[in-house]
């Protein structure tokens, strides 16, 4: 299982958060950690958020790929998310929600640290199953949070997992009384 502390410098996972492989997360919840899975199974680009230089976001396409008990991300050379993640490792990365609006299998994301892979063995390993264009980086994510958000009627249903705690299930509607007083004072 691979775990890490996070930092306050901005090279970390937040305000002290623990950063766990992709295992640790099968381990911890597997019907969740099953539904993520399968959700980013179901298209091949994925889009990934990383950090500028000045500290604007840059959204960017990716492929993601779980193999080997971890969640991968791979990058062409030298592209900017590369340099990104390089200065500052903080990544969100959100499913790509294909066609239609119907949220069919949820809306998942996941955010934690991207740590780069300098072992030539397993950018090896890893290039002679998956075949991508080389030359690439390759990093390896350490997750602080993986959230996913589906449709249970009449309910919008939000499921949140972090390192060393309990799957967190929240439902409401667009009917409960926090969403009806801030629609009051933007609409008053």
């Amino acid at each position: 299982m691979t775990r890490a502390r996070g930092r306050r410098n901005g090279s970390g996972a937040g305000a002290g958060g623990e950063a766990v492989g992709w295992a640790a997360v099968e381990a911890a919840v597997p019907e969740f950690a099953a539904l993520v899975r399968e959700r980013f199974g179901l298209h091949r680009h994925h889009v990934l958020a990383t950090l500028r230089k000045d500290g604007a976001p840059r959204l960017t396409g990716l492929e993601a790929d779980f193999r080997y008990g971890e969640l991968w991300l791979g990058m062409m050379a030298g592209s900017r998310k590369v340099q990104d993640l390089r200065r500052d490792p903080r990544f969100g990365l959100h499913v790509n929600p294909g066609g239609g609006t119907d949220l069919a299998g949820g809306d998942v994301r996941v955010s934690g640290r991207a740590v780069e892979v300098s072992d030539p063995g397993l950018t090896a390993r890893y290039a002679a199953a998956v075949q991508p264009p080389e030359p690439f980086h390759l990093f390896r994510a350490l997750l602080t949070e993986v959230a996913r958000t589906s449709v249970e009627a009449p309910f919008m249903k939000l499921e949140v997992w972090r390192p060393g705690r309990p799957l967190r299930t929240m439902r409401r509607t667009s009917e409960d009384p926090e969403v009806l007083e801030v629609l009051e004072v933007l609409e008053g």
